[in-house]
This record gives structure tokens, sequence and C-alpha cells, in this order.
């Protein structure tokens, strides 16, 4: 898509050139060719290092693009980013090519693999199982029956999925006008897992906005279990049934978040630290540790609050 017919599809007057856009990103992963956006002031400072050819964003900020970056000046960035998005989104289908299955390996007859699909070896794909376009199973995989892996995911090797669950869903994103009416952010990225991850029953792993969703080697997340866009959990994680993660968080490795915890988005928990079940986790964490509670705090303080109501409530 021409640069200038995207100007003219959000409005932007005065932008002619003739650039071809070939994707969204984020600022600092937007590479020549691929346009960004600017909606939050806490990343302007990204804005003087990307390599986008294009960034939309309000008319104040565009001195702050560095030499060559073309800007496309939005009262509202981030409504503009959601019309167009649409316009980069990929089709359900697209490929010719059959799909690719690997020597030992078994697919149910009710089973449906999209054309561009690749199976590796010695993997079972059982009743129901989708398995969406261009998406890449590694060796040695097992999922159960009904599991749903949407287009371009990723699945490495000796991964096991249980029934239901369903990975690479759209991530919940909306723009939203000045009516109160809901505007689709469409989600163009993909879901990665890596080697030895087991991933229990009817659980959701939102592709990314932008990118990879990404479960990093060796995790192990439970039945019921809700991972919202653009989160990566890191090697060797626990979340276990009801854990809720909102989108863009970063766990470190080896984080447990028990039952019915939940995390607000764009944070980061520090490597080795544990949630204990119904915490709510607002705020980043650096220091690794047990965690309790709803403010979170360290879990001894929480025992001594929870000791204290309790005579309180005797007196």
């Amino acid at each position: 898509m021409k640069l200038f017919e995207i100007a003219a599809l959000l409005g932007c007057s005065g932008v002619e050139d003739s650039i071809e856009i070939t994707g969204m990103n984020t600022l600092r992963e937007a590479s020549a060719g691929e346009i960004s956006f600017l909606s939050d002031s806490k990343y302007e400072k990204e804005l003087e290092n990307t390599q986008a050819s294009a960034v939309i964003l309000p008319s104040s900020k565009a001195h702050l693009l560095p030499k060559g970056v073309i800007a496309l000046p939005s009262d509202e960035p981030y409504m503009s980013v959601a019309l167009l998005s649409k316009h980069f989104s990929k089709p359900i289908r697209s490929s010719e090519v059959p799909p690719v299955i690997g020597e030992g390996s078994v697919v149910y007859p009710s089973a449906h693999i999209e054309n561009g699909a690749s199976i590796g070896s010695n993997c079972t794909i059982m009743s129901g199982v989708y398995v969406g376009a261009d998406a890449v199973i590694g060796d040695d995989v097992i999922l159960y029956p009904n599991v749903c892996i949407y287009r371009d995911c990723r699945i490495g090797n000796r991964v096991m999925i249980h029934a239901g669950s369903v990975i690479g869903s759209d991530g919940f994103g909306y723009a939203h006008t000045k009516m109160g009416e809901h505007v689709k952010l469409y989600q163009n990225g993909n879901v990665v897992i890596e080697d030895d991850v087991e991933i229990g029953a009817n659980t959701t792993v939102d592709c990314a906005v932008f990118g990879s969703t990404i479960i990093k080697q060796g995790s192990k997340i439970d039945n019921l279990v809700q991972i919202g866009h653009n989160c990566i959990i890191g090697e060797h994680s626990i979340l276990v049934s009801q854990t809720g993660l909102a989108g863009s968080t970063t766990l470190g490795r080896n984080v447990v978040m028990g039952g019915q915890s939940a995390t607000a988005g764009h944070l980061s928990i520090a490597p080795f630290t544990t949630m204990a079940a119904r915490s709510g986790v607002t705020k980043s964490i650096t220091n690794k540790g047990v965690y309790s509670g709803f403010p979170l705090m360290e879990h001894k303080m929480w025992l001594k609050m929870q000791a204290k109501l309790a005579k309180m409530l005797e007196s």
C-alpha cells in the first residue's frame, strides 16, 4: 500500500510520497517500509531511533522524528492505527501450497490442516483440531481434541496442548470513538511457543498486535488461563488455573502465578517471583520474592495483616 494512499485513508493532507508500506509495527521494532505510531507520550524517546518509514502521531510531536521519517499527523493516532490495521490484516486462508506432514505423524480424520501449514515428525493431531495457514508445528507435538492453532503461529518441539485450547486468537484491542463506539484494532502478529511447553485445557493465548506473544521453553500452563496479546512468559514459569495476564505483561524465568491471580498490562515481573492465589499485580515487580493480596504486598506482611484482622474480629 502506497504511503499517499494511507494518508488519504486517514485524512492526512499534504503527504504525496509513493513509498510502499508493507506492514505496521511498534516504534522500536519497525524497519524500513513499515509504518508505526505514537499514541502515548511515555514512548516519545523511541521516536529518535525508530527505523519506520512513516509514523502516525500528533502534529506537535512531528519535530521529534529522525531525518527521513515521514510524519502522518493525527488528532487521534490510536484510532488511525485501528482504521489502518484492517488493511494490513492477513486473509484467513491465503496459501495454495498443500500442508506438509512429517514422518511418523498421525492426523485424525476430523482434524483440519490449512494449506501452507507444516507439521513435524512423530506428532499426534487428534479429532477436531484446526491448524491455520502457514502455522508451523515442531516434532513430537501432541494436540488434543478441538485445539485451535491460528495462522502463522509457531509451536516448538515436544509441546503438549490439551483439549479446547486456542492459540493465536485476536487480542482484545479497540479504539473508542467520542460517541463510545468501539473500532477493532486488528491483531496482525502471532504466537510463538518454544520447546517443552505444556498447556492445559480451555486455555487461550492471544496473538500479538504486532510481533509475537511468546511462551518460552519449559513453561507449564494450567487449564482456563488467559494470556493477552504481546505477553512474554519466561522459561520454566508456571501459571495455575484461572490466571489472567493483560496485554504486554512480561514474566521473567521461573515465575509462579497461583490460581486466579492476575496482572495489569505493560508490567514486568522479576525472575523467580511467586504470586499467591488471587494476587492482583498492578505495578512491575523488580525484586524477586513471594507476594500476596490486592493491593499486592510481600506474603509475610499479608499473613501478619490477616492475623491482626482476625484478632480485631474476635474482640
